[in-house]
């Protein structure tokens, strides 16, 4: 099979790439750099030196003895969209290549528009390309469990059944996102919905937690194959953000009161999650959604996890509770469904220790790179 990764630059899309071509798939990537291009713009790099894709495939191709194709080039682009599924006909398509941060999208217009016409505009490029030259392909988008907002009854697996006046119906489970960038994945949900029923597309949308850690199995022997470490406000995901944090000497930042609560990830299970999905593609004309995570966590309960692992390594961690620059609730009921992935085969690796340590002793390795006007700039909802 091959498998076209839209977003193949990424923290997600580049693991995705080494292990589906690892497993044997015919892997073609394609990004245009936004995300580097965006982390530059806002003084925001990762905490170490990241290889550009060209370099990153020679280095798998000799250390693996396999090759992933690499197209560079832009999919709000429609003529290179149109080039770039008539040169590989996928059979699947990984759909990571969105413009992938809340706060990045809360910093202003300019910031707020480019996400909008990007995230919208890619997907909908992605769809239309596929109904026009592979029509029976595969689509997996990386949506976000942040599209269900907190609402106060237990979040579905997608859908939602509704009694109303006697009468009985199957829903999209109502979505209310907490920021722009989550509410662009809502659309793009919809939009998928919309043309799987018009033009019986094949869809997985993947509703996935935040996502923690470097270390894959294809990662883990060369430095130069590690994914993006981002530690700053903007692109670093939360717990690999307190990580750096706690190496660095900075209080750990939890908003507020810090009982909010999410489903978090290995970046391990993601990889598992997508290649799952791929292995067990839905019929033809539907719309099928897992809640894509294993654990669920306060940020408190981040925060003293990543105490006590840095105790371990004696590295006293401190925290620090700050007014809460987003509108979101602090303390709320959480309870998402998540068995569609396991029911897979899905085995997940869990938040221990050993794992946090695993962490900290890699991020030590680049404690002299941490740049603390890049861990918290205070971008406001409001």
């Amino acid at each position: 099979m091959r498998v076209l990764i839209a977003g193949g630059d990424g923290y997600l899309g580049w693991p995705t790439a080494m292990k589906l071509s690892n497993a044997g798939y015919e892997v073609v990537v394609v990004d245009n750099y936004l995300r580097r291009t965006l982390a530059r713009n806002e003084d925001v790099e990762p905490i170490h030196d990241t290889p550009n894709l060209h370099d990153r495939i020679n280095i798998w191709e000799e250390l693996s003895q396999k090759k992933i194709s690499l197209y560079i080039g832009d999919l709000q682009d429609w003529s290179f969209v149109a080039s770039l599924f008539k040169e590989t006909t996928p059979d699947v398509i990984i759909h990571y290549a969105e413009q992938p941060s809340a706060p990045y999208s809360m910093l202003n217009r300019e910031a707020a528009d480019l996400t909008i016409h990007n995230n919208l505009g890619v997907t909908a490029n992605i769809i239309f390309a596929t109904r026009e030259f592979t029509p029976d392909a595969h689509i997996i988008k990386l949506g976000t469990m942040g599209e269900y907002g907190t609402p106060d009854i237990d979040i579905e697996e997608g859908w939602i059944d509704i009694k109303h006046k006697g009468r009985e119906h199957k829903f999209l489970y109502p979505r209310q996102a907490s920021s722009l960038y989550h509410t662009t994945k809502i659309m793009d949900t919809d939009l998928l919905w919309f043309y799987v029923r018009m033009w019986g597309l094949k869809v997985t949308d993947l509703m996935q937690g935040p996502v923690y850690g470097i270390f894959t199995d294809e990662n883990q022997h060369d430095h130069r194959l590690l994914p993006f470490f981002s530690y700053d406000e903007l692109f670093g995901t939360v717990l690999n953000r307190f990580v750096v944090q706690a190496v660095g000497g900075y209080p750990l930042t939890v908003y507020g009161k810090g009982g909010q609560t999410r489903g978090y990830l290995n970046i391990k299970d993601t990889l598992n999650c997508v290649t799952l999905s791929l292995e067990n593609p839905p019929d033809k004309g539907e719309l099928r959604i897992f809640n894509q995570f294993t654990e669920t966590f306060s940020v408190n309960q981040l925060a003293e996890k990543v105490r006590d692992a840095g105790r371990e390594l004696g590295i006293e961690v401190t925290v620090n509770n700050i007014e809460n620059p987003r509108k979101e609730l602090e303390e709320h009921y959480y309870n998402p469904v998540h068995t569609g992935l396991l029911d897979l085969g899905l085995k997940p690796h869990f938040l221990t220790t050993d794992v946090l340590a695993e962490m900290m002793e890699f991020v030590v390795k680049f404690k002299d790179n941490i740049q603390e006007h890049k861990i918290f700039r205070n971008t406001r909802w409001d």
